[in-house]
């Protein structure tokens, strides 16, 4: 699956975009846990202590926000879905 990093956390992964493994009828959930694993650094950028998604942390698939998705992190994602991240961003 394609993701694609904005602001800071492409300076985490390293790269504006990767290909993260995904089995069929993965969520959004298992790909945040692939993501954590193959990149440690995402850990502490998009997780709370308690391993969930830090609310200032959003993720869109095909341009719509997780959080307004019907099953938000346990949507099932489709192998051609595009995944944009975006940490919080700031400035003036």
């Amino acid at each position: 699956m394609i993701v694609n990093f904005y602001a800071t956390l492409r300076q985490v992964v390293g790269c504006r975009q990767a290909d993260i493994p995904l089995p069929p009828g993965g969520t959004l959930r298992q790909l945040i846990e692939e993501m954590v694993k193959r990149y440690p650094g995402l850990k502490r950028e998009m997780l709370d202590r308690g391993g969930n998604l830090q609310s200032h942390i959003h993720i869109f698939v095909n341009g719509r926000d997780s959080v307004f998705l019907d099953g938000s992190l346990d949507s099932i994602l489709e192998p051609d879905n595009t995944i944009s991240i975006f940490p919080p961003v700031g400035g003036g």
